[in-house]
């Protein structure tokens, strides 16, 4: 621990010397700065400089340049220039970022991590460790996660804990999604894509003034494409095998019954304005998305044929034997196939206001009510095996209203400050039919473990904050935030046998029916934070700051002592951050460095022994276990680096560098098992959080043709992810990797004279290079022997043509 505080303060401290000899002039320019940088702005627009990029993380409008934390702000024309049409593509670019879509037993979610602090499980009784935001409406759950950028204006990516900011308590950091505001001008743009694997993209969006200070705006989305994942029937494609398995009368001769991997989305959204003064501002908006597909595309990435019958089921690069199939045994009186589809069904409404009570003072008021439905199925062993098995149906319905009040103010030159307070109420009702038959010797139907769930979820969140930024000398400024927050989490658990009669069995799940599980916490946040612009073109700050991610109840016991005992309390994180924001040969080159340092506290594991929760000897418990404990502490440390040049008219370059490393340095050896257990997942002195490198590049020139006959833009980006812990599985001491890989994309863009017509032709992992997620379905290891993961996406290529309007 001191070794690396060491390090942290000798990174910080090198980063106040860059900042003194970037700064020589100073003590010079250090009253005119505020102005001065104004006047850089302005010079940039005029000599075709950076463009600079207005953000809103401190509840206010601030230049990019200007605000004391790690940000990522990435323009609505930029989105497009790289190709990126959903928001886990954003990742690729963002320092120590990482959103990876779910695999099928996780339905349409995805996990979302910064700096190494984040949630994979869907589960709603479990919070997200980073927020999602969408026009500054919280989005409570990772479920619907996975979002289209439908006509956006811009994104932020904030890093470090955001506990005294933006809606809710954000530990890890928060992603920001602000669509295009309705306008006066009547506009509009249509684009079609076509492309691999029968891809189909339709977008469009329309501008309307409907009346003075009245206006509307509408966009549209569909995207649809096949599968890249072949779905095998086992039994069609290897006659005669030894576990005798036959195949399904009803397969095609290729033995294909279905494409992992398919894209079927459709959304609108649609924003009426009212704005007829600068006094008000107020805008509604809907929105609804549905989606239609195939579960992720997933592969066996680890096979037990000792566990498996003798078999290995490892299908193929591009291949899996899963069949969703389970035979009659138990209380399933006939065989049957679980769905092997995802399908989801989202709403939402909200309401921004924004009243200005007099020069000085203005109310912010966002009310916002979320819906939604989904349904999917999962195979739980991705086998054909008949008898090492497990399926799910997952029916899963969501809730969400919050209110968030904020009130604005500045006293002078001297100070801004905003008040606030927020409230959410959700409830989730989580339905499911389990069929588990891989925890008991095989063949012995009275072990199976069948059930059905039918479970409540009820939580909210109430929280008063408040910031005051100072200005005590004309380029220092020193920002100071609180947050208190409380909340409640209340999980009622629904244990029955599928016709709904009470469950007997032997691990004592049917005497959890009816049982309550509640969890009540409060917690302060807090933030100081001090800046200081060295000169136009230098500013330096230094922040510590508290985050916190809320606790909660297990959501998935095995008997009723692990649910009663189960509740876990929240993690915590105090992280230190220095950094440096510089525009650089008359704003013709961006550089802003980080360094944190981050104690992290309390951290929420899956415990590998319920036997503290069922009352027995570590070791002793009987019992299954899939509970949710505070087991661990560490600490990370890191830096990041971004870099934005232009260094002459019509040539970008983007690029960024992080590096990120930590230790776990306390594990609970009662709930994780001691550090000499094979079994145990993780242990001192593992990596907390991997993997420790990421980059990007990306470079692109627009070549002007003269007049009409427009322009054309070549633009190549590429992707750095450095070998990535897995964990371990389980019986082995050695800790699996997913190897290092750079993924490339590129993209010609054709321009009119006018720039109202393009033609682009894009190629996504250029070099085809195969690879697979880091977070892999391994919890059934140890009882059916398969694991198995996403497969990324291979090569493909898309002709888009956009028209505006």
């Amino acid at each position: 621990m001191a070794k690396t505080s060491t390090q942290s303060l000798r990174l910080l401290a090198a980063g106040s010397v860059l900042a003194l000899a970037l700064g020589q002039a100073a003590p010079a320019l250090a009253q005119a700065a505020p102005q001065s940088a104004q006047a850089a702005d302005d010079a940039a627009a005029d000599t075709g400089g950076i463009k600079e990029i207005v953000v809103t993380a401190q509840f206010r409008s601030q230049k990019l340049q200007d605000t004391p934390l790690s940000i990522t702000a990435i323009d609505a024309s930029l989105l497009a220039s790289r190709n990126q049409t959903d928001i886990s593509q954003i990742a690729a670019q963002a320092p120590n970022v990482q959103l990876t879509p779910q695999g099928g037993a996780f339905g349409s979610s995805m996990a979302v991590y910064i700096r190494g602090i984040g949630q994979y499980d869907f589960n709603p009784a479990y919070e997200p460790g980073v927020g999602l935001y969408v026009d500054d409406v919280y989005y409570a759950t990772l479920t619907g996660s996975v979002l289209d950028l439908l006509d956006l204006d811009r994104v932020e990516v904030l890093r470090g804990p955001q506990g005294t900011l933006t809606g809710r308590n954000s530990i890890g950091g928060a992603i920001k999604l602000f669509s295009a505001k309705p306008t006066a001008e009547d506009s509009g743009t249509v684009e079609v894509a076509y492309g691999s694997r029968q891809r189909l993209d339709l977008r469009g969006s329309a501008n309307f003034k409907l009346g003075e200070g009245l206006y509307a705006r509408v966009a549209g989305v569909f995207k649809k494409q096949d599968g890249y994942v072949d779905q095998v029937d086992y039994g069609c494609a290897n006659p005669g095998n030894k576990l005798g398995i036959t195949g399904n009368a009803s397969t095609p001769a290729n033995c294909v019954v279905g494409k992992l991997g398919e894209k079927n989305y459709s959304g609108v959204r649609a924003s009426l304005r009212y704005n007829p003064n600068d006094k008000i501002d107020w805008i509604v908006t809907g929105d609804y998305s549905y989606e239609n597909r195939t579960n992720a595309a997933g592969v066996i990435t680890a096979s037990d044929p000792a566990k498996t019958g003798g078999v290995d089921f490892t299908c193929g690069r591009f291949c899996t034997y899963a069949s969703y199939y389970m035979p009659a045994g138990g209380q399933a009186g006939q065989a049957y196939y679980s769905p092997n589809t995802t399908k989801f069904t989202g709403w939402g409404v909200s309401s921004n206001l924004t009243l200005g009570l007099s020069d000085s003072v203005k109310l912010q008021a966002i009310t916002a009510y979320r819906k939604y439905h989904e349904i999917f199925g999962t195979d739980d062993d991705y086998s054909p095996a008949p008898l090492v098995a497990g399926a799910g149906f997952n029916d899963l319905t969501f809730r969400f209203f919050s209110q968030e009040l904020r009130l604005n103010g500045k006293i002078g030159n001297f100070a801004e400050w905003t008040v606030g307070g927020f409230y959410n109420d959700q409830k989730s009702v989580y339905f499911t039919r389990q069929d588990i038959r891989y925890i008991v010797p095989i063949g012995v139907p009275s072990l199976f473990l069948q059930f059905q769930g039918n479970d409540p979820i009820k939580a909210n969140s109430k929280a008063a904050f408040g910031t005051v930024i100072l200005h005590p000398a004309p380029a220092l400024t020193v920002t100071a935030g609180v947050r208190y927050t409380k909340e409640h989490k209340d999980y009622t658990f629904s244990r029955t046998q599928w016709d709904g009669g009470v469950l007997k069995d032997i691990f004592g799940v049917g005497a959890l029916d009816g049982s309550v599980a509640n969890y009540d916490g409060h917690r302060v946040d807090w933030r100081i934070s001090a800046d200081y612009r060295f000169s136009p073109e230098v500013l330096a700050y230094a922040t510590v700051s508290t985050g916190f991610k809320g606790g909660g109840v297990t959501a998935r016991p095995f008997t009723k002592n692990q649910a009663v005992n189960g509740t876990f309390n929240p993690e915590t994180l105090t992280a230190f951050e220095g950094g440096l924001k510089t525009d650089l040969l008359d704003r013709r080159l961006r550089l802003n460095l980080a360094g944190f340092y981050n104690d992290y506290k309390n951290i929420q594991l899956p415990l590998a022994d319920c036997a503290t929760l069922d009352g027995f000897a570590p070791g002793k418990d009987p019992f299954p276990c899939a509970a949710i404990g505070n087991a661990g502490d560490g600490h990370m440390y890191g830096a990041e680096l971004e870099i934005t040049a232009h260094p002459v008219e019509g040539f970008d370059i983007d690029a960024s560098l992080s590096w990120i490393d930590g230790k776990w340095t306390r594990l609970d050896p009662t709930k994780l098992g001691p550090a000499t257990n094979p079994n145990a997942g993780i242990k001192i002195g593992d990596p907390i959080t991997t993997p420790k490198w990421r980059g990007s590049f990306g470079i692109q020139y627009r070549a002007e043709l003269g007049g009409e006959n427009g322009s054309v833009t070549p633009r190549f980006d590429v992707a750095y992810i450095g070998k990535q812990t897995q964990g371990r599985l389980a019986g082995s001491p050695v800790l699996d990797f997913n190897p290092s890989r750079a993924i490339a994309n590129a993209r010609l863009t054709w321009k009119n004279g006018k720039d109202d017509l393009s033609v682009s032709l894009e190629v996504q992992n250029l070099f085809d290079k195969y690879y697979v997620q880091p977070l892999r379905f391994a919890a059934l290891y140890a009882f059916a022997g398969t694991s198995y993961s996403t497969v990324g996406r291979p090569r493909e290529w898309a002709l888009t043509v956009q028209k505006k309007f």
